[in-house]
């Protein structure tokens, strides 16, 4: 027994990936597929940490105002962001005006600037597992919110001085990102992605 369910156009979905078009095409076309890159990893890592609390539809329907925002996301535009670029933040009905999320944001980029390039992307896909080590879900219920590799990354980011990344958005992160393909077992996308 499955969970997927058949979209619009009668392909077979994950089922949280058919409530809204934003969605679908989220579904379709980016969540589950590799990212590399250090400030493609950023952006993910923040907009994984903005979304604690809240939906993901919430995140993405701001996410161009969260680039506007953030200088897309170029770590080291947002390294140099001053206390005047925060409160601009904090007034910008364009993002989450959540204080400790942006202090985080800023924080990660000054501390990822001091990195080599390529290191944030080379130590984040250090902890994708073995694709062949799980078998693929059939069932949401099979999906977990925690692994040890998350456990293990969230560890090794906040030791390295990265804000605002437990578990569950580390794995959120890792799901985001390619390092793990949690599309259903018969899902469109899951036998698209490569």
């Amino acid at each position: 027994m499955s969970d997927t369910l058949a979209g619009p156009d009668g392909a077979l979905r994950c089922p949280w990936a058919l409530s809204t078009e934003d969605y679908v095409a989220y579904h379709d076309e980016e969540w589950g597929r590799p990212v590399h890159g250090d400030d493609a990893l950023y952006e993910r890592l923040c907009l994984e940490a903005f979304q604690s609390g809240l939906s993901w539809i919430t995140i993405l329907r701001r996410r161009p105002g969260f680039r506007a925002a953030f200088a897309g996301f170029e770590i080291a535009k947002v390294a140099t962001f001053t206390d005047s670029d925060k409160e601009r933040l904090l007034a910008d009905p364009g993002i989450i005006r959540n204080r400790a999320k942006i202090e985080a944001t800023v924080a990660n980029a000054r501390v990822l600037a001091d990195w080599a390039p390529g290191e944030l992307d080379e130590l984040i896909w250090s902890f994708a597992p073995d694709s062949t080590s799980r078998p693929a879900p059939k069932r949401l219920a099979d999906v977990p919110a925690v692994t040890d590799e998350s456990t293990a990354l969230s560890k090794t980011l906040k030791k390295r001085g990265i804000r605002f990344v437990g578990p569950t958005t580390a794995y959120a992160l890792m799901q985001a990102c390619g390092l793990v393909n949690d599309h259903l077992a018969d899902c469109t996308a899951r036998r698209s992605a490569p």
